[in-house]
């Protein structure tokens, strides 16, 4: 700072309202600093001023897979919104593993981010009480928090789910199928009671052939569609818990007998099959940015209390849904 501030002519307190953006620098002045900041390849060091302000202006964001294309619009949401306070957006996968999750937010602590962003693997994140109290402003995603009481940012899984199902009961289906994600994910759960609130409502009853949870790999799901097509009462349509799942239907239904389908989660060209996909869609972007403005507000040190913010989904009718039952 000390060359730049005398190749430029100016005092140092003028060096550094330049570089951190401050007010009370001319333009020919703030011009002649800049050009000796390029001249002589100065680069603000972040270190020395984080120790002065004890602050990084960076933001860690823990998802389950950055592969899922769910997570591409909440990624750059929260980026966004980070960007537009100054701060880095920092990310990882958990890959829906418990300890991985917790590894990495705690290795981002270590790395002293100023705010965390989760969307949780596990259901106990006590781990996360020492990293709060010493100032880590926290907000959950998509799943709320276990054994702690935090911010939670949610899509409406239970009632985006009930929609689907009975928008496929109004199209004269009775026996309908869900194949959905892990028992023990917060919104895979939601959405199976989603599924038997809206069976329940048109007084229907559920077989338990008709349900199947687990892992969202191909090999599992066309095993679980299989058995429920081919069963002694097949079931006339089918509700996919998210979209791994809905594409991988999606597959198995091409080129077979007509089966209505209802997807939880819209995915890309989604419109553009024949027929096009039915979904209940969520919008991923407005969780990232809603979670980073709260994540902001307890930077900013507003005094609130935990909340739980749970955005509506959107059913899209595009032609799966609205198939009738065979025969």
């Amino acid at each position: 700072m000390k060359d730049v501030a005398a190749h430029a002519g100016v005092g140092l307190k003028t060096v550094s309202r330049v570089v951190n953006g401050e007010a009370g620098v001319t333009p020919d002045t703030e011009r002649r600093v800049q050009e000796a900041i390029d001249a002589l390849g100065f680069r603000r060091n972040d270190s020395a001023r984080v120790l002065r302000k004890g602050r990084t202006a960076t933001v860690g964001l823990v998802l389950e897979d950055l592969a899922d294309p769910f997570y591409g619009p909440l990624n750059r949401a929260v980026e966004e919104v980070a960007r537009a306070h100054g701060a880095l957006l920092i990310n990882g996968s958990s890959a829906e593993d418990p300890h991985r999750e917790r590894e990495l937010a705690l290795a981002l602590c270590a790395r002293r981010v100023d705010g965390l962003i989760v969307i949780p693997a596990g259901d106990d994140h006590r781990y996360l009480e020492p990293e709060i109290r010493a100032g880590v402003a926290t907000v959950f995603v998509d799943r709320p928090a276990g054994r702690i009481d935090a911010d939670v940012v949610l899509s409406d899984s239970f009632g985006g789910s009930r929609d689907g199902v009975a928008h496929l009961i109004a199209g004269g289906h009775r026996r309908i199928g869900f194949i959905g994600d892990h028992p023990r994910i917060h919104t895979a759960a939601e959405r199976l009671r989603g599924y038997r609130a809206a069976m329940a409502d048109a007084g229907l009853p559920v077989s338990e052939s008709w349900v199947s949870l687990g892992s969202t790999t191909p090999d599992r799901v066309t095993t679980a569609a299989h058995r429920m097509l081919t069963d002694r009462e097949p079931v006339t349509a089918l509700f996919a818990g998210n979209n791994r799942v809905t594409v991988t239907l999606v597959r198995i239904l091409a080129g077979g007998d007509p089966v209505a389908l209802v997807g939880f989660d819209d995915f890309e060209l989604a419109d553009l099959l024949r027929p096009g996909v039915t979904v209940v869609a969520q919008d991923a972007a407005a969780l990232g940015r809603v979670a980073t403005d709260r994540l902001f507000q307890r930077l900013s040190g507003a005094a609130l209390p935990p909340a739980r913010i749970e955005l509506p989904t959107r059913l899209i009718p595009r032609g799966s849904g609205e198939i009738p039952p065979r025969g």
